[in-house]
């Protein structure tokens, strides 16, 4: 039986009050992560950003946005690695459609 392969994007926030190189540290670490368990089709980095709304008294984050491409079971621990990480305020992981 063939494997089952999914579309994904996950976006991250990191707190961007870190030092630049923490933070470039970071997001090549969850690159790193999502290319070793599938594949990764674009990176995009929007940088720093005002949020919607303060979390945790802070007002700006680094995002970055990651469309890959794995298997079903990948994204739930790429969930639980991001909210075990410090530094990161925020993510999501939606599977695109077909």
């Amino acid at each position: 039986m063939a494997e089952i392969i999914n579309k994904y994007e996950t976006i991250f926030v990191l707190d961007s009050a870190l030092e630049e190189e923490k933070i470039t540290a970071l997001s090549e670490k969850f690159q790193k992560l999502i290319a070793d368990n599938g594949t990764v089709e674009s990176v995009d980095v929007w940088g720093k950003r005002k949020l919607a709304y303060p979390i945790d008294f802070k007002t700006e984050g680094y995002y970055v946005l990651v469309n890959f491409a794995s298997n079903p079971e990948f994204p739930k621990e790429l969930e639980r690695i991001y909210g075990i990480t410090d530094g990161v305020m925020r993510s999501i992981t939606i599977r695109k459609e077909a």
